[in-house]
């Protein structure tokens, strides 16, 4: 029996939709070619399994190794963390959502956004702790050893993942208010939240923390400069001699690969917060995904950063790798 070409094409829109037995409702599956999504999932699959090994990496070394427990290291294991779990849940997720028709539901979409909005703004906020320790590092290094305590460290650490949650809290709850209005089909996982809790994000987790950052990093080049000419023209003033004997080399060093780690960070994310800024809602484009993953990129970035300029990092890896972590005594390794 044959089927009139009437039939034929209601068969085949009911076939390209993720809900057939929803006509009206059901949004359309991605228009990606079989081979495309594959290829494509192959490459972000293999991105997101690089970013959990080598932040796990941070992670295990910081973590094992007494010698690497100072202030600077926690709070690159902080921001170690929050790498770790954009490549093991926010990559994944994302290639879901962009790739595939949404089976998960609304709960879990809001859910998605409140990892999103917690992992990014705990990453910014860490970066700023970072500028702040080198910043006292270098400006005020007399001072550092009385002023950046490892408690204190941690204790901002936890402050900076709760203020982070809590932020992305209220976010998700907007969210999760608009949802049945933002939506324009079933099977879609968008993010749209109003003016007002959209400005306060783009305000308290993009202008604020990069214009701090800025300010400080500029604080320290100025001040890293100055030293080293001061020392090319052989200048001993006695309070100056003081100064420069806390600042040690390494320091400046620390400084710069910070530096390094700050410009790639603003460099994953500034496009986003641009294309976020003129208004247009995060949908499953793929000039919005690409976008999205540019900046998750930047967290399997940060730990090659750290592999090229900080030779404890190679050595802890070399350890970890080795297996030599599991003898007894290996929390005693010299790095340093």
């Amino acid at each position: 029996m044959l089927l009139s070409p009437k039939v034929k094409m209601s068969s085949q829109k009911k076939t390209d939709l993720c809900f057939p037995h929803l006509l009206n409702s059901s949004c359309r599956k991605p228009t990606l070619h079989w081979s495309e999504a594959v290829l494509l999932n192959s490459v972000l699959l293999f991105i997101s399994l690089i970013t959990v090994v080598l932040n796990l990496l941070i992670i295990i070394s910081v973590s094992h190794f007494r010698q690497l427990h100072t202030p600077t290291n926690i709070l690159l294991l902080s921001l170690g963390v929050s790498d770790f779990f954009v490549g093991l849940l926010l990559m994944p997720f994302e290639i879901y959502r962009f790739t595939f028709c949404w089976f998960l539901g609304d709960t879990m979409c809001v859910f998605l956004f409140f990892l999103i909005g917690t992992i990014i703004c705990a990453s910014i906020w860490n970066i700023v702790l970072i500028s702040v320790d080198r910043y006292v590092a270098i400006c005020y290094p007399l001072h550092y050893p009385t002023r950046i305590l490892l408690t204190r460290v941690k204790y901002c650490v936890c402050l900076c993942w709760f203020c982070a949650s809590s932020c992305s809290f209220v976010y998700s709850n907007d969210v999760m208010v608009q949802s049945g209005r933002s939506k324009s089909c079933i099977g879609e996982c968008k993010f749209i939240i109003s003016y007002i809790p959209g400005t306060f994000d783009l305000v308290f987790n993009f202008i604020l923390p990069v214009t701090t950052i800025i300010v400080l990093y500029l604080r320290v080049f100025v001040v890293a400069v100055s030293q080293a000419r001061a020392m090319r023209s052989h200048i001993t003033v006695a309070s100056f001699h003081s100064a420069t004997s806390g600042t040690k080399r390494s320091e400046l060093k620390a400084a710069r690969t910070l530096g390094v780690l700050v410009v790639v960070y603003l460099m994953c994310y500034c496009p986003y917060y641009c294309y976020s800024i003129v208004g247009i809602s995060l949908t499953n484009t793929p000039y919005s995904f690409s976008l999205f993953f540019l900046g998750y990129v930047n967290s399997c970035l940060n730990p090659v950063i750290y592999a090229l300029f900080y030779p404890w990092f190679r050595k802890a890896v070399k350890v970890i790798v080795t297996l030599q972590i599991l003898q007894p005594g290996s929390h005693e390794a010299k790095l340093l």
